[in-house]
């Protein structure tokens, strides 16, 4: 039983790393990808939808990001989205597309954005620990019934071991992250 506890705890850590991974996707490191839209949110008759769902997303070069809606009634919308998103950036209509240009990043806005990645990070190693503390939870109700206390002790070691694995990961992440997001 303690197995599967520390197994789940695995899982669910590694889902935060994932998590984390798509957060900081959708920041800003001085080059389009489509990721960037990920968080905009467009009202499509009376409905929140994600931009991916209501137009083709392509980068042309490294700079332009180029999004064509299915529905041409919806660019309006999507425009008004994106310059009420935090993105910075400001969309360019033509009628049938919508063009993005992404322009080189200032230090102020680096600094910025790693405030924004450390903010990530700090989110995800809370949710790391909520999920050690949920493990640590569960073993000690099975000490009272299955499980020595000996074995109680061990088993959260084991848990805390992995914790600080994959805390050891966020800080990997955040530290390539940061990188990039500093790179001139």
């Amino acid at each position: 039983m303690p197995q599967a506890i520390k197994k789940s705890a695995e899982d669910r850590m590694d889902k935060a790393i994932g998590a984390l991974r798509r957060d900081l996707s959708t920041l800003r490191a001085g080059r389009a990808t489509p990721a960037l839209l990920d968080r905009v949110q467009v009202e499509y008759y009376g409905a929140m939808t994600p931009v991916n769902q209501l137009a083709n997303v392509n980068t042309p070069d490294s700079r332009t990001l180029m999004i064509q809606p299915w529905d041409k009634t919806s660019l309006s919308a999507i425009e008004k989205a994106i310059m009420k998103s935090d993105l910075g950036l400001t969309p360019s209509n033509d009628g049938a597309t919508i063009r993005l240009s992404i322009p080189m990043l200032t230090e102020e806005r680096r600094s910025e954005l790693v405030k924004l990645t450390k903010k990530f990070g700090e989110e995800a190693k809370v949710a790391i620990r909520n999920v050690r503390r949920d493990a640590n939870d569960d073993i000690k109700k099975l000490e009272k019934t299955e499980i020595s206390e000996d074995e109680s002790r061990r088993h959260q070691e084991d848990v805390q071991k992995t914790t600080d694995k994959f805390i050891a990961e966020v800080e990997k992440v955040l530290a390539a992250k940061e990188k990039e997001i500093m790179e001139v």
